[in-house]
């Protein structure tokens, strides 16, 4: 039966594919971002035969061994938190950043401590020498363990250099620049990134190895490269962190092997990046006095609670339709947190211009802060500043009830732990006997929480 090319259209951005060429993607809405892949040779008619293909191994559910898989610790405490406590043998990992984040540090910093307590390793570098790489060992500190560097694009090449050596962890740095000769598109294309990740991926699943692919990152802060390359790998983290700051954030979007949305902090030093014992310390750096507008919350990141502060300022508009500003945080659920103190709480902001802020660069996903924003709010609204001592959490809903939000009697302890005082909290939340040193104050309504504000 004779054989045809098979071909589709991917988009440049996100990585959908098309049937036909269109003008615009209609995933991220993109112009002129679809260009052609071919995808290699397919049967006429669509259909292949079953009589020569071999048969697969099966097992009972029942009978596949369930042991606990060995974890490699990578000699930072907060990386292997991240990873749900340390490497896990023939896995891949995808970690990305902004360029200048210390993701190359970081990882020369796990081989380093790998390679010291004799792990065999591996370090490919497609953007820089291998002098740069030996340059910054030594500004490290680390130039004097056994790791081994090689400097290629090939990803066969990488693959049957790594089968001769037979390292225990792999670095790819970074995944955009590998290619594979066979296909004829550029390097970093989405066919390429695809298919060079497949073979790596694929040779870490057969040799046991832990693989690190080093991704780049898109305009809009997003790892670049096929939605597919989501799907291959079993860890996907990403770090993130200000120009002027040296603290840096490493949050698990995915994690096959522990928990998501983990997150971990570390202080970018002369010596690399050092992991930050209590985070919930360096996000509550105030001031003696404490300003209108200011209000601290417990958020639970992954398998641990952390302290933060948010900040509000609302102030008159010139403007006839002022402004909604959230750094930080969701505009639109600031929008909608700001129409119930409206509603329920008889505050009104429609003519006035409010903005908010985390403090420290954390991004809030959860919606334990909702009632620590409205006190932020009413706190400049009245230009009376929040207790010092009082720690707020807890979701707001349309009606104006306060819901309950998971683990609350830890975010209690980790407040009284930090030295605060009272908690505005969920009356469910409330625990029996709370923690010593703390007094508790449920309410269940927003109007029960401005009165204990006011």
């Amino acid at each position: 039966m004779g054989r045809r090319e098979a071909s589709a259209y991917v988009c440049s951005e996100c990585g959908a594919e098309y049937r036909k060429w269109q003008g615009r993607c209609g995933e991220c809405g993109g112009w002129n971002t679809l260009s052609e892949v071919r995808l290699g040779t397919a049967p006429r008619g669509g259909r292949s035969g079953f009589a020569g293909a071999a048969d697969g191994a099966v097992k009972a559910l029942a009978e596949v061994a369930v042991d606990e898989a060995p974890r490699l610790p990578t000699g930072s405490r907060e990386l292997d938190l991240v990873l749900g406590g340390g490497l896990v043998p023939g896995s891949c990992v995808l970690i990305g950043g902004e360029p200048g984040a210390g993701k190359s540090t970081l990882l020369l910093q796990v081989l380093c401590h790998l390679a010291a307590g004799g792990r065999g390793t591996l370090y490919v570098t497609g953007e820089e020498s291998p002098q740069q790489v030996a340059l910054r060992a030594r500004r490290l500190g680390l130039s004097g363990t056994p790791v081994r560097v090689m400097a290629e694009t090939c990803a066969e090449t990488v693959c049957a250099t790594a089968a001769r050596l037979r390292p225990e962890v792999l670095v790819v740095d970074s995944i955009q620049v590998m290619h594979l000769p066979e296909l004829t598109s550029a390097p970093g294309s989405v066919s390429q990134v695809r298919e060079c990740a497949a073979l790596l991926v694929r040779f870490a699943k057969q040799h046991g190895a832990v693989l690190f692919l080093v991704g780049h990152v898109t305009k809009d802060g997003a790892l670049a490269g096929p939605k597919v390359l989501e799907h291959m790998i079993d860890c996907s983290l990403y770090l993130e962190g200000s120009r002027d700051s040296h603290f840096r954030t490493l949050r698990a979007h995915k994690n096959r092997f522990g928990a998501a949305n983990e997150l971990g902090v570390f202080a970018m030093t002369e010596r690399g990046l050092k992991e930050v014992a209590n985070p919930s310390a360096i996000f509550l750096q105030r001031g003696e006095t404490i300003a209108p507008g200011s209000a601290v919350t417990v958020l639970w990141e992954g398998t641990r609670p952390l302290l933060v502060e948010l900040q509000a300022l609302v102030d008159d508009s010139a403007l006839s339709n002022p402004r909604r500003l959230a750094v930080g945080l969701e505009a639109n659920r600031l929008a909608m947190l700001l129409a119930v103190l409206h509603r329920h709480g008889g505050l009104a902001t429609a003519d006035r211009d409010v903005f908010v802020n985390v403090v420290g660069g954390v991004r809030v996903v959860e919606t334990s802060a909702d009632l620590a924003l409205l006190a932020a709010v009413v706190s400049s609204l009245r230009d009376r500043p929040v207790p010092a001592d009082l720690v707020v959490f807890g979701e707001v809903g349309l009606a104006g009830e306060i819901r309950p939000v998971p683990h609350g009697q830890e975010r209690i302890r980790e407040a009284a732990k930090h030295g605060f005082k009272r908690a505005l909290v969920p009356a469910a939340n409330a625990p029996r006997r709370p923690p010593s040193g703390i007094e508790v104050l449920p309410v269940s309504r927003v109007a029960e929480a401005l009165e204990v504000l006011a």
